[in-house]
C-alpha cells in the first residue's frame, strides 16, 4: 500500500517538474507563437481595440449600445458589434441571420412576364331591405283602437290580412246617412250614391256596404285590412289610441327580394359596369353561391370610406337573406390583358401615395434588405401589375417586412415614414419646404386644433397615465380625421399626405399599446411628424414651443411641442419632470431656414 502512494507521488513530482521545465523553455522566448502569421480575425481584433472601445448593438433595436457582449434587454438576441450592423448606404438594413429568423422574414422572386385572362375582384357588403318595397299602413278612417291583430315587430303580414279594429264616430254617423239616404232613394237616388261613395272613399268595401243597407244595422267598429305584404318593421300604435284619419299603424317592407350593396374601391370603379355579374355567398348560408347582376353604381364616392356603393338585387324566396347579413363576393372581370411582372400584395406596404417595397439584396454576407420605391397598375387576385422600380428575378420580402422597415426607422435609415435619409457621416441637417405663405388661415387652424388634442395627449405622459394618453390619442386621431386636405394644393397637399400618415400610424399604436414606454417611443415620432407639420404649414396667432430632452431613450434625445416655455418632460415624467431645453420657438412669422446645397460627397465604399 505505502509503496504505491510512493510511485503515485513521484509520477506527480515529475509532471509538474515537464510543466515547469517547458514553461521555462517555450513560455519565455515566445518564439514559436510569435512566429505564426496572425489570422483575419485576430488582426480586426487588433484594430478594434487600437480604434478604442468597441460598442455592441442589436441588429433588431439598433437603439441599444453597450460597450459589452450581451442580451438585447427588448428581445434577448445575442448583441453583435456595431460595425458589423453598419451601412453607408441610408436605403439597405443589414441584419444578422438570427435576426431574419425572428422577424420570420419571407422573400419571393418576381417572375417574368405574365398573361392574365382577367381580373377578379374580391368585394364584401351587405344584405339590405329593398327600399322601393317599404310601406305605411295605415287608417282610412279616423278612431280609436279597439283592438290589435298584429302586435310586435318582425311579423309578417299578407295582404288583406285583418289587422285591428277600430271605433269611429264618424263611420258611426256615415252608416246613419247610408240608412236615411236608402229610405229616401225613390226621391232623391244622389243622395244615397253620395253617401255610398262616402264609404268607399273611407276604403270600405262594397260587400260591407251592401251588407249595412241589407240589415239596417249600423256597425261599431270596422277592422282594418293590409293593404300590402311585408315585414313589420315598426308598430305605432296600442290599442287605446286614437289616431286620425291617414295615421300610420305599422312600417312594413316585403323581403321577397332584396338588395346586396358592395363597396367598391375608386381604383376599382373602371371594371365594374351595370350588368357585371357578382358571385356572392354569407356565412349564414354556407355551401350556398348567389349571382346577380348590377343593377345600380352609387354616382358618389364616400369621403370618409373612399368607395362607392355597387348594388345587385336577389330574389328572396324563404326569406333566407337578412337585411345586415355579412356577405363576401367576387367580379370577374372578362376582358384579358398582358403584364409585364406581377407583385404579391403581400409584398407592398403602403404610406400616403407611395408604394414601397424591401428587396432582399444577392451575394451578401450577411442579410441585406433594400428599401425600394415602386408604382403598381391595376390589383390582380392577391396581387398586382407592376409598373416600374423592379426588374423581373429580384427577391422581395413578403413576410417580415413591417419588422424590417421599424429596424430601419429605429435606425434612422429609409422607411416608410422615413424616406428622407442621407448617407451616414453626411450632413443630417433637415431641409423642410415652406408652404406658409399659400396656406390657408383655415387650414393652419385646424392643423392648431390638433395641436391642442397633442398637447392633452403631452399632458398625460407628463402624467405617466398610459389609459388617459390611450383615450387622448383616440380623441387626436378623430380630430385627425377632421383636417380638410383639400385646403392644400399640389406638392403642400401631397406632403401633408405623408405626415398625416405617420400621425396616424403612430397615434393608433399608442390607442392600442398599454405599456408606458412603448407608448412614449410612438409619442416621439409622433411629436416629429406634428412638429415637421406645424413648421411647413405654419400656426395661425399662437406660439409653440419645440423642446428637446437630450436624455431620453438612453441619451438618443427626443423632440416635443409644449404650449408654454416651462419644462414638463413627457418622456419621463415625475422622474426628470424639468430635464429638457426650449429648441425652437414658433409663432405665426417662422419660417423654416432655405435648403442650401451641400458639395456632393463620394459615397463610402460598402463591402458586404
Amino acid at each position: 500500500m505505502k509503496s504505491n502512494i510512493k510511485i503515485i507521488l513521484l509520477a506527480l513530482a515529475m509532471l509538474i517538474a515537464g510543466l515547469v521545465i517547458g514553461y521555462l523553455i517555450f513560455g519565455n522566448s515566445g518564439t514559436p507563437m510569435d512566429s505564426m502569421e496572425p489570422t483575419a480575425h485576430q488582426h480586426d481584433s487588433v484594430e478594434t481595440a487600437a480604434s478604442g472601445e468597441e460598442i455592441w448593438t442589436c441588429s433588431m433595436h439598433p437603439q441599444i449600445r453597450q460597450n459589452e457582449p450581451g442580451d438585447c434587454p427588448i428581445c434577448g438576441m445575442d448583441l453583435i458589434p456595431l460595425s458589423e450592423n453598419t451601412s453607408n448606404d441610408p436605403l439597405v438594413l443589414e441584419m444578422t441571420s438570427e435576426a431574419v429568423k425572428l422577424a420570420n422574414v419571407q422573400t419571393t422572386i418576381i417572375g417574368g412576364s405574365t398573361e392574365v385572362s382577367g381580373q377578379t375582384l374580391r368585394l364584401s357588403g351587405k344584405v339590405q331591405a329593398d327600399e322601393r318595397r317599404a310601406s305605411s299602413q295605415v287608417a282610412h278612417i279616423p278612431g280609436r283602437i279597439e283592438k290589435l291583430y298584429v302586435s310586435f315587430t318582425g311579423e309578417q303580414v299578407h295582404k288583406g290580412q285583418r289587422l285591428a279594429d277600430l271605433y269611429s264616430p264618424e263611420m258611426i254617423t256615415a252608416q246613419r246617412e247610408l240608412l236615411e239616404a236608402k229610405k229616401m232613394a225613390n226621391v232623391s237616388p244622389e243622395l244615397l250614391t253620395a253617401a255610398r261613395d262616402k264609404l268607399r272613399y273611407w276604403k270600405i268595401p262594397e260587400a260591407t256596404i251592401q251588407e249595412i243597407e241589407e240589415d239596417g244595422q249600423i256597425k261599431e267598429t270596422f277592422p282594418i285590412y293590409a293593404d300590402a305584404t311585408g315585414i313589420v318593421t315598426n308598430r305605432r300604435v296600442a290599442v287605446g289610441d286614437y289616431i286620425k284619419q291617414g295615421g300610420v299603424l305599422f312600417d312594413l317592407v316585403n323581403l321577397s327580394k332584396v338588395w346586396v350593396l358592395f363597396d367598391a374601391y375608386e381604383e376599382d370603379l373602371r371594371n365594374i359596369r351595370l350588368g357585371s355579374q357578382i358571385s356572392f355567398t354569407t356565412p349564414a348560408i354556407p355551401n350556398q353561391t348567389f349571382t346577380a347582376g348590377v343593377s345600380f353604381i352609387d354616382p358618389v364616392i364616400n369621403p370618409q370610406t373612399r368607395v362607392a356603393a355597387i348594388r345587385v338585387e336577389v330574389s328572396n324566396p324563404g326569406g333566407r337573406l337578412k337585411p345586415e347579413m355579412l356577405v363576401y363576393g367576387t367580379l370577374e372581370n372578362r376582358q384579358a390583358s398582358s403584364v409585364a411582372l406581377t407583385i404579391p400584395k403581400s409584398a407592398v406596404l403602403w404610406t400616403g401615395t407611395r408604394s414601397v417595397v424591401y428587396v432582399k439584396l444577392p451575394n451578401t454576407t450577411v442579410p441585406s434588405f433594400q428599401f425600394r420605391e415602386i408604382e403598381l397598375g391595376d390589383r390582380l387576385g392577391q396581387s398586382y401589375q407592376l409598373i416600374s422600380g423592379l426588374e423581373a428575378g429580384e427577391e422581395v420580402v413578403t413576410n417580415g417586412n413591417f419588422a424590417i422597415d421599424a429596424a430601419a426607422q429605429l435606425n434612422n435609415q429609409a422607411s416608410m415614414m422615413n424616406k428622407d435619409v442621407l448617407l451616414k457621416g453626411a450632413d443630417h441637417t433637415e431641409h423642410l419646404p415652406d408652404y406658409t405663405e399659400s396656406t390657408p388661415i383655415d387650414f393652419k387652424q385646424q392643423l392648431m386644433d390638433l395641436t391642442q388634442s397633442y398637447l392633452a395627449l403631452k399632458d398625460a405622459f407628463v402624467a405617466t397615465a398610459p389609459e388617459q394618453a390611450g383615450t387622448f390619442a383616440a380623441t387626436m386621431i378623430d380630430k385627425l380625421a377632421q383636417v380638410d386636405m383639400s385646403l392644400v394644393k399640389g406638392d403642400a397637399h401631397l406632403y401633408w399626405m405623408e405626415q398625416q400618415e405617420a400621425l396616424q400610424a403612430h397615434g393608433q399604436q399608442i390607442v392600442e399599446l398599454t405599456d408606458v414606454e412603448e407608448q412614449r417611443r410612438q409619442f416621439d415620432f409622433l411629436s416629429q411628424a406634428l412638429i415637421k407639420t406645424i413648421k411647413v404649414f405654419g400656426i395661425p396667432d399662437d406660439t409653440l414651443y419645440i423642446q428637446h430632452c437630450p436624455m431620453a431613450f438612453d441619451n438618443e434625445g427626443a423632440e416635443w411641442i409644449s404650449i408654454a416655455e416651462q419644462i414638463r418632460n413627457p418622456y419621463f415624467g415625475d422622474q426628470m419632470l424639468s430635464c429638457g431645453i426650449v429648441q425652437e420657438t414658433i409663432d405665426k412669422d417662422f419660417k423654416n431656414p432655405p435648403s442650401v446645397t451641400p458639395a456632393a460627397k463620394p459615397m463610402a465604399g460598402h463591402n458586404h
